[in-house]
């Protein structure tokens, strides 16, 4: 081995170049593992220097992995990933790991050990197939029963109140009738990629909505009829500017003043209009006057709502709110690579099959049957934000 030292940031970059030109560069997989690999592999590096002050390869040992697989852990308890997404993640620096140690530069992978594995979340822990975490169908139409008859009582109350109602019909509805995970719907901190559906993902006449799915595609998830109502219905109270505005805006004060205060420098108004603006109006009039989209909410912020709402209509769920798995009936099967061509669906060594939860628009119908269970968690963290005042307590943490 040599004496240099190589930093986990070069040889990366190398993997990813490497990956990204292929055998095949004109061929159709090709750069698709290194576009899928590379914010993976980013995090994971930021991760490492920061959290451990690791910078070289060289310096890497089990115990980085360990901990590295014990915080896909921690995240996958939190509801921010579910236990397959950690695995992929995982995956994808262990894939990276081996092509150092097939080119010389490692003399062996941490990552491929028994002990940085086993730390590694479960299914189980994430609510995949714990009977315990499993919402009944009795508890998802009891739920769905009550934020209907919420909605149809504010229908003579203001704007604000019947929009808050909506918005959890809204919610509910899609978590419980359509393939969407928690994670592709809300807004993922960790992940500067998973920022919250939009109005332009959502497609009426399809009776679609795309998403960035858990294979780190764009998707065309299939809305049933049961999930396309209320979501229309929350869309014509909540009327957004533009089609860019998130289908779950954030409703904490000082995240969407940041957001408007920084669109407004970005067009052109200097210091002094900014401020003349903001003493006149409140950020959120601000942001529809000019089209500006606020954050989505976090998936803990949404994950806090469901919470909520569940105390309310007195129904137990346990600790899991947002994970729809039991909503959504296994459509074939899908297996994820573990190695090579982990997370991507093109490398030669094949990993875990799991049910595959959507396929093509076309090839797939209602996406629930009425007897279907339904779960409740997410793949990432925030703050609570169902009513306007627990909104602008909890999701502080989180912007």
């Amino acid at each position: 081995m040599s004496d240099v030292r190589v930093r986990v940031g070069d040889a990366v970059d190398a993997y990813l170049q490497r990956k990204a030109v292929g055998s095949d560069p004109d061929g159709p997989g090709a750069g698709t593992y290194a576009s899928n690999a590379e914010s993976i592999l980013d995090r994971w590096a930021t991760w490492l220097e920061t959290e451990h002050g690791v910078q070289s390869l060289f310096d890497l040992e089990v115990d980085h992995l360990e901990a590295y697989a014990s915080e896909l852990a921690a995240r996958t308890d939190r509801g921010e990933y579910t236990a397959s997404t950690a695995g992929t993640y995982y995956a994808v620096v262990r894939a990276f790991l081996s092509w150092c140690v097939h080119g010389g530069i490692l003399e062996e992978n941490p990552a491929a050990t028994a002990v940085a594995e086993s730390a590694l979340p479960t299914e189980h822990r994430s609510g995949g197939s714990s009977t315990d975490s499993t919402w009944t169908a009795e508890q998802r139409r009891t739920l769905e029963a009550f934020v209907r008859d919420r909605a149809a009582r504010a229908e003579s109350g203001d704007r604000d109140e019947r929009l808050a109602r909506l918005r959890e019909c809204a919610m509910v509805a899609l978590l419980a009738h359509s393939g969407v995970r928690g994670s592709e719907l809300f807004r993922v901190p960790e992940d500067d990629r998973r920022t919250g559906a939009t109005w332009e993902d959502v497609d009426f006449y399809s009776g679609t909505i795309r998403v960035l799915g858990k294979s780190q595609r764009l998707e065309d998830v299939p809305l049933p009829a049961a999930a396309r109502k209320p979501l229309r219905r929350y869309r014509v109270v909540q009327d957004p500017p533009t089609t860019e505005w998130p289908l779950f805006p954030t409703r904490h004060a000082p995240s969407v003043a940041q957001r408007v205060r920084s669109v407004l420098a970005e067009r052109g108004f200097d210091d002094e209009a900014i401020e003349a603006e903001c003493a006149d109006h409140t950020a959120a009039e601000l942001a529809r006057r000019y089209a500006i989209a606020p954050p989505t909410i976090t998936t803990e912020g949404a994950r806090s709502i469901l919470k909520r709402l569940c105390d309310e209509a007195d129904i137990d769920v346990g600790s899991d709110y947002l994970t729809p798995r039991g909503a959504r009936p296994g459509l074939g099967k899908r297996t994820y690579p573990s190695e090579h061509g982990a997370g991507t669906g093109t490398g030669p060594e094949t990993g875990t099959t799991e049910t595959a939860l959507r396929e093509h628009t076309l090839e797939q119908s209602i996406a629930v049957v009425e007897e279907s269970p339904f779960t409740g968690d997410v793949d990432a963290g925030g703050g609570a934000v169902g009513d306007e005042s627990a909104g602008d307590e909890e999701e502080t943490a989180d912007d």
